[in-house]
């Protein structure tokens, strides 16, 4: 058997299962704690959506696995995908820890880039700057002025409405942008590890290095794995995008889930691996400054903001470090 591939294959699920549980609150914290769903259903319904949006990610999927580095042939290709798996699951599990809200997409990335630079592997740096550090910036920004237009559209669109009624109509809509949320959440992030586990089939010579389609086992299995971990639920992270950042009312939830459910779905039409994180965060900044700017908490902002700047780098030189130790062990 080979051991490689396999231990390749377990990384690549266990992280996405980490992925799961630590962006879970991406999807279901507004609907959450403004109450248009308990905890229970939320998961759930994140869990099955999660699931169905894997399938419809392959664009993601083909850049990550070919657009970001030029993977060796043989046991350091696959040396190369373990230790990019190994650092991007030790930040997931550490801003968890910390009930951070990181992108999941943006250490996996950085992952790879460091592993290969430590096995000598080829980056595609203007691959890089394209798919993904141009969309780690716009997406943020992008977020936070849609979900701003969209809360001032509801506002004086229902500026004449009672607010218990407002709030009541706003719970059941939030039951759509929700699941919207997490469909976009799974044909990005379950496609992404696809690509991952594509890129090994290739190096290990599993797979013709000129077929680009994603087989169907790879996504049922990633899809499982987000699920799963989905399903568990990232309460410590929750609790930050739910009640820290602002407090949240219906009509400011669903305008934040719905902003950013439609970035996530332009990025996957243009195969860009954007952060589903910075996307809702930005969403809850943009939709809470329309309806209070004082009421933001800045401070915690900022530590949001420090930790997707840590992100890639920490990634990276976890990545860098495993390979060593990968090198040692075989």
């Amino acid at each position: 058997m080979d051991w490689p591939f396999v231990l390749v294959i377990v990384l690549a699920l266990g992280f996405t299962y980490t992925n799961g549980f630590h962006d879970s609150a991406n999807a279901v914290a507004t609907s959450v704690t403004t109450r248009a769903l308990t905890p229970a259903i939320a998961l759930t319904m994140a869990a099955v959506a999660n699931f169905s949006g894997a399938f419809f990610g392959s664009r993601v999927a083909q850049t990550v696995g070919s657009g970001i580095i030029a993977a060796p042939v043989g046991s350091t290709g696959l040396l190369l995908c373990a230790a990019a798996l190994i650092g991007a699951t030790s930040w997931n599990l550490i801003t968890w820890r910390a009930g951070l809200p990181s992108s999941s997409s943006h250490a996996l990335i950085g992952g790879l880039g460091g592993a290969a630079i430590a096995t000598g592997a080829q980056v595609h740096w203007t691959g890089v700057w394209e798919k993904v550090a141009i969309p780690m910036i716009v997406t943020p920004l992008v977020g936070a002025v849609v979900a701003y237009a969209v809360m001032l559209a509801i506002l004086w669109g229902f500026r004449r409405a009672h607010p218990v009624s407002v709030s009541r109509g706003f719970r059941l809509a939030q039951t759509v942008s929700a699941s919207a949320m997490a469909f976009g959440h799974g044909m990005q992030d379950a496609a992404k590890v696809s690509g991952v586990i594509v890129l090994a089939l290739t190096v290990s010579g599993h797979r013709d290095p000129g077929d680009s389609s994603i087989p169907w086992w790879v996504i049922g299995a990633c899809a499982v794995a987000l699920s799963a971990g989905t399903y568990v639920g990232g309460w410590r992270i929750m609790r930050t995008l739910g009640r820290r950042i602002i407090d949240l009312e219906p009509p400011t939830g669903f305008a934040a889930e719905a902003s950013a459910a439609v970035i996530l779905y332009a990025a996957t039409a243009l195969r860009a691996p954007v952060s589903t994180t910075h996307a809702i965060a930005a969403a809850i900044i943009g939709a809470g400054g329309a309806r209070n700017p004082r009421g933001i908490r800045w401070a915690v902002t900022r530590v949001i903001a420090i930790t997707w700047a840590l992100t890639f780098p920490a990634a990276a030189l976890i990545a860098i470090l495993a390979s060593g130790l990968l090198r040692l062990w075989t």
